[in-house]
């Protein structure tokens, strides 16, 4: 499958609809939660084994970004919408199947293996075209779509529980469940394979106008060559750190808000904790498009010093102070939560600035394995001290102080790593590409 050349007079502003598609429908994934409790009843499980199909979800997206990336910037984001399309819809059928004969291995093999290998490919599919689109605003362009990864549980939390409490809470109810969101899924997804379209590479990607700069010029580096330069890697701990921080409290939201105030005048009902998730999910989606497109005004470097910084000055008022005002409690929990997706959002536009458009999108594969590392590492760091610390008889926020305090330490390594990134260095650049020197001096003249 080739990929889709624009026409003349393509407005750019169409490709975002057709990223939002895809990454609004593999958004799913932040609403898993919402069927654990009726597979653990009607299958018997334990709530570890229900998290698994979300857990293997999330490594497989990092494993398969990372080794399909090269392959989406090779194919174009058509074929890379196709093979997230096909995959991430078959592995709901596959779950379907699953439930309905009550094979839970189907149910982790279709949703966590084949659908996982969806939600990866689909999340970088747009990522190089977009920033090729948009080379003024790269931060705004990505922000966009990825945006629409952290809204599409707003979507689907409600709608799948609407549709267990239609088709009921068994493991009939929710295989239908499972079969409606594979088709409907495949419908949406379809709109952004067939919208999708890479910028014609004889003028500036701007809709037909030359508005804005080339995606072309500059620095190029290849991803054989970027995964070897210390750059790469500072942003992988940078990646993996920030995201450490905000999956602390996204994973454990409700029963840590709980917690915090259980031994005060107000203690938090079970529908206040729901409806603090559901602020923290919002924040998440406002952080991605509204720190991203701040990065395009105040520059990459500076937006994460205040991701990094800010935030752990936000777990240490939390650890400090949290349990003594609710208000405060929330704000800092939202301002981490806001930090957590802009980070995902503002990384794409970082990885441009430093290695160029060439293969970014195949950098950004392989930088996403830092995802799937902080997937596993956030809920463990927070688990495992408050059952340590329940053990030994504490409750209330002393569960989770010294997890805070190690979170401190991440962000501050990650901020060190900030400060470390320089320009890559020229012995790792590519000549630039013959369309690209013809354009530059188009430009020029």
């Amino acid at each position: 499958m080739s990929p889709p050349v624009a026409p003349p007079g393509w407005s750019r502003w169409l490709v975002p609809p057709a990223a939002l598609s895809v990454h609004l429908s593999i958004g799913q994934a932040y609403a898993w939660s919402v069927f654990k409790p009726p597979l653990e009843s009607a299958l018997g499980l334990s709530g570890t084994q229900s998290a698994l199909p979300f857990q293997l979800g999330i490594v497989m997206l990092g494993l398969s970004a990372a080794f399909g990336g090269t392959l989406v910037e090779r194919n174009g984001p058509r074929w890379a919408m196709t093979v997230a399309l096909v995959c991430f819809s078959s592995g709901f059928l596959i779950a379907s199947l699953g439930a309905a004969t009550e094979q839970y291995w189907l149910i982790v093999f279709g949703y966590g293996f084949v659908g996982g290998i969806g939600l990866g490919i689909g999340y970088i599919s747009p990522v190089s075209t977009l920033i090729k689109w948009f080379p003024d605003r790269p931060g705004m362009a990505t922000g966009i779509a990825i945006m629409g990864f952290g809204g599409g549980a707003l979507i689907a939390s409600p709608w799948s529980a609407q549709m267990l409490e239609s088709f009921g809470s068994d493991s009939s109810g929710i295989a239908l469940a499972f079969l409606v969101h594979g088709l409907s899924y495949a419908v949406f997804m379809s709109l952004g394979v067939l919208l999708v379209r890479v910028p014609r590479t004889d003028k500036p990607a701007a809709g037909g106008a030359a508005s804005g700069p080339s995606a072309l010029s500059g620095v190029q580096v290849s991803a054989r060559s970027a995964v070897r330069t210390p750059q790469f890697w500072c942003l992988w701990v940078i990646l993996c750190m920030n995201v450490t921080a905000g999956i602390g409290i996204l994973e454990k939201a409700a029963p840590m808000i709980k917690d915090f105030f259980a031994d005060s005048s107000t203690p938090v009902s079970v529908s206040a904790a729901a409806g603090f998730v559901a602020l923290l999910s919002a924040a998440n989606m406002a952080g991605r498009i509204g720190w991203s497109s701040t990065s395009d005004l105040i520059g990459r470097k500076n937006i994460y010093r205040v991701y990094l910084g800010v935030g752990a000055l936000m777990y240490a008022s939390i650890a400090w102070f949290g349990d003594s005002s609710k208000p405060l409690f929330i704000l800092c929990a939202l301002v981490i939560l806001s930090f957590y997706g802009g980070g995902f959002a503002t990384i794409p536009a970082y990885l441009k600035d430093l290695f160029g458009t060439y293969q970014v999108g195949a950098i950004h594969g392989r930088l996403l394995t830092a995802w799937s590392t902080a997937g596993v590492l956030g809920p463990l760091i927070v688990n495992w001290i408050a059952d340590r610390q329940e053990e030994a008889g504490k409750t209330g926020s002393a569960l989770y102080g010294m997890s805070f305090y190690i979170m401190i330490g991440l962000l501050a390594v990650g901020f060190v790593a900030n400060e470390l990134v320089r320009p890559v260095d020229p012995r790792h650049h590519i000549p630039v590409p013959k369309e690209a020197a013809d354009v530059q001096r188009e430009q020029s003249v």
